[in-house]
């Protein structure tokens, strides 16, 4: 069914008369005949009546009208799904206490009431994640990404460089440091369940365990955050790597430790996916408060060599 022909009938039946509609479309009175007698012509009926006063829907008109005007009413709600400004812009985070997480809820409360739907990818590489952009299913991800891996069309601002630290419980032999260096992790097992191989932090954390002799232990499944900080806490062996901004929770009687790693200081490389085209107005402020609010990095930070480039 021809959609403005559809809204032509409803025009005609608002105003009376195929000139008045026409007018009110901005098309010839002949155009508004063509369209109503394809219409007639789909549906099988007569739907007006020509009088001296004009035109006056027939039974069977009357009959289609709300219908015609739900009709129009569904595409206008369809086109303002995807319409910049009338939508809420759709942003992947690997997680919601994470630093881009935590970030993005910082854009949020400086500018309430502002459209977000906040998502995670379920098993998405940067690779999956910057397509998801490219075909319009996500507005951005924060990913790390090596410059040159990008789709065409696809932009990536370096937003947050976010240090590491060592969270361990406080039988740990490291839990009593107030600071360490990468050297000083050797030989303790950093326990990191459910790195996937072929993904972005798979790819920094083997090249952060080849740079600095680090044991990084993928083993076993990952049954959430809560489970890992019970691990922590109950063992002297055990200890895992923490983001310096990742906001997470464990009870008191835990008495976790986060200690800072430094000299070098080694940072995780957020930086933040979008379709360069996008003319999202929220992305717009999201952009300009991801790179205002961007935090000074360490002088002595190390980065992935892959992901140098957006330094």
């Amino acid at each position: 069914m021809d959609i403005e022909a559809v809204r032509t009938f409803v025009a005609v039946v608002e105003t009376g008369r195929f000139h008045e509609a026409a007018v009110e479309l901005r098309i010839t009175q002949q155009g508004v005949s063509k369209r109503i007698a394809g219409l007639e012509r789909t549906l099988g009926v007569t739907l007006f009546a020509r009088t001296a006063r004009g035109a006056r829907p027939t039974l069977d008109g009357q009959a289609f009208l709300p219908h015609a005007r739900e009709v129009l009413r569904a595409v206008e709600r369809a086109a303002a799904s995807v319409r910049p400004g009338e939508r809420a812009l759709r942003v992947d985070v690997l997680g919601r206490r994470i630093a881009p997480g935590l970030a993005l809820r910082g854009f949020y409360e400086s500018r309430q009431g502002t459209e977000l739907d906040v998502v995670t990818l379920a098993d998405a590489n940067a690779t999956r994640a910057a397509e998801a952009v490219r075909a319009g299913e996500i507005d951005a991800t924060f990913r790390a990404v090596p410059e040159g891996d990008l789709p065409e069309g696809i932009s990536a601002e370096r937003v947050l460089d976010d240090p590491l630290q060592l969270l361990v419980g406080p039988r740990h032999p490291l839990a009593a440091a107030r600071t360490l260096t990468p050297a000083d992790l050797a030989g303790h097992r950093i326990w990191i369940p459910g790195i996937k191989q072929g993904t972005e932090w798979a790819a920094y954390y083997d090249e952060l365990t080849e740079t600095f002799g680090l044991r990084i232990d993928a083993v076993g499944p990952d049954f959430g955050n809560e489970a890992l900080m019970d691990a922590i806490a109950d063992s002297a062996a055990l200890a895992t790597l923490v983001g310096t901004r990742d906001r997470y929770v464990w009870p008191t009687a835990h008495d976790l430790r986060r200690i800072p790693v430094e000299g070098p200081t080694p940072v995780y490389p957020h930086s933040f996916l979008y379709r360069t085209a996008n003319p999202h107005p929220t992305l717009t402020a999201l952009r300009a408060h991801l790179l205002q609010a961007r935090p000074t990095p360490p002088d002595d930070m190390w980065t992935p060599t892959w992901a140098r480039s957006h330094s």
